[in-house]
């Protein structure tokens, strides 16, 4: 059946790819009664109500670029489709090969019905053909194919995507795709990306860099933190996209979600607490100990990106001139650059907890408050931490993302 999408940014094809061409005429073989045709391509004749004799109307003429003697196609290059002296009544590309992790190439057809283009990209190095029907005035169908390959990527991107499928997430959880290489064609990209919500929700993407890993990714975060149950899908026809310097994806991905409890952690560094909410009840408020002056812990809004029962830290791992080697338990992990809230029992006894900041900037706990918070944290939840001497954390910092209003976060859209 006929597929409608809007277009995507396409590239010129070589100019020595030639048409495809068939005439009725010519190849009267290819003519068949109106009722084949529809059994053949799942198509209405019309012939029945058609009001011009056969012997009277044109042949349908279709025309199909690149054609099957053209060169090797570029992926992201259109596929166009034209009819004279009649309308397109089905056009269909699909690739090669039984159990193809190939795309099928989707496309748009014109309001005369005279035209269709591709609208998506093209799976590097495979083999695709397309079929054509067009039907003439007098219902007179003609079917046309052509064969043709698309050019092997010599350079090619991987994505990571992130949260994975059938996940349940804290209210904080953007979606994010992940690049192993810098994307200069971020527009080209961000096209080839859908978000879906139920219920419906407001958001944007955002691309971010982390400052610590070099990693580029592309983010979509709602206006406001997620209400718990919302169910949010990711569709992502990357197979075939540019990145930049002829540097290709070569697959689609997707992943579903469903947003779990709020649970929103507030910090606040110079009364040395943090209470913890949710569901917009208050559980639990602990005392805790964050970054000492010389090694303030950062402010802002900070998202749990995983957590561990128990994780060795060094001083070198962080770039702190002083040193420690410790295994830290009960260990969520909030930033990139080196951030949890954890457990701190070497800190028991010493007046530490709900006094003073001694930290090299995690934010500390008791054994047994750690443990509590610890079997409550779930990725995405939100930890918000005022108070301190240094900087916001940055977007690209672990998910950052929400230390943006939300207008200037949609400024980071390629497609703003």
């Amino acid at each position: 059946m006929l597929t409608h999408a809007s277009p995507p940014t396409t590239t010129a094809h070589d100019s020595r790819k030639r048409s495809s061409v068939l005439s009725v005429r010519s190849l009267r073989t290819l003519v068949v009664p109106a009722i084949a045709v529809a059994l053949l391509a799942g198509c209405q004749s019309a012939s029945k109500s058609a009001s011009v004799d056969p012997a009277d109307a044109k042949p349908a003429r279709i025309t199909i670029t690149p054609g099957s003697d053209s060169a090797a196609l570029a992926p992201d290059a259109p596929v166009k489709v034209t009819a004279s002296h009649g309308t397109l009544t089905k056009v269909r590309i699909v690739p090669d090969g039984a159990g193809s992790q190939a795309v099928t190439v989707t496309g748009a057809l014109s309001h005369s019905k005279t035209s269709w283009r591709s609208n998506r990209t093209m799976t590097p190095g495979t083999t695709y053909t397309v079929e054509a029907t067009a039907t003439n005035a007098a219902g007179t169908t003609a079917v046309q194919h052509s064969t043709f390959r698309t050019r092997a990527a010599q350079q090619v991107n991987g994505v990571t995507v992130t949260p994975s499928k059938g996940a349940t997430v804290g209210v904080g959880q953007p979606v994010s795709v992940a690049f192993d290489h810098p994307v200069t064609e971020k527009a080209a990209v961000e096209r080839s990306l859908s978000i879906s919500t139920s219920p419906k929700v407001e958001g944007s993407w955002g691309w971010v860099k982390d400052p610590l890993t070099g990693i580029e990714r592309v983010d979509w975060r709602p206006k406001t933190y997620w209400h718990k149950g919302t169910k949010v899908t990711l569709r992502a026809r990357l197979s075939g996209v540019n990145t930049g310097d002829s540097r290709y994806l070569r697959r689609d991905v997707s992943t579903t979600f469903t947003i779990g409890t709020p649970r929103i952690s507030k910090v606040d560094i110079k009364n040395h607490t943090m209470t913890v909410y949710e569901d917009g009840q208050k559980q639990k408020t602990i005392p805790i100990s964050a970054g000492q002056p010389s090694y303030p812990t950062w402010n802002g809004t900070m998202v749990v990106l995983d957590k561990a029962p128990m994780v060795n830290m060094t001083s070198e791992s962080v770039g702190i001139a002083d040193p420690y080697n410790k295994d830290v338990p009960w260990a969520v992990h909030l930033t990139t650059s080196g951030t949890y809230a954890h457990a701190a029992p070497w800190n028991e006894g010493r007046g530490y907890f709900g006094q003073t900041n001694m930290s090299h900037g995690c934010v500390g706990m008791s054994l047994a408050d750690g443990k509590w918070f610890y079997n409550r944290a779930t990725r995405g939840d939100i930890v918000e931490i005022t108070g301190s001497t240094r900087a916001t954390v940055s977007t690209g910092n672990g998910f950052g993302d929400w230390n943006l209003p939300y207008p200037s976060w949609q400024k980071l859209s390629a497609l703003r």
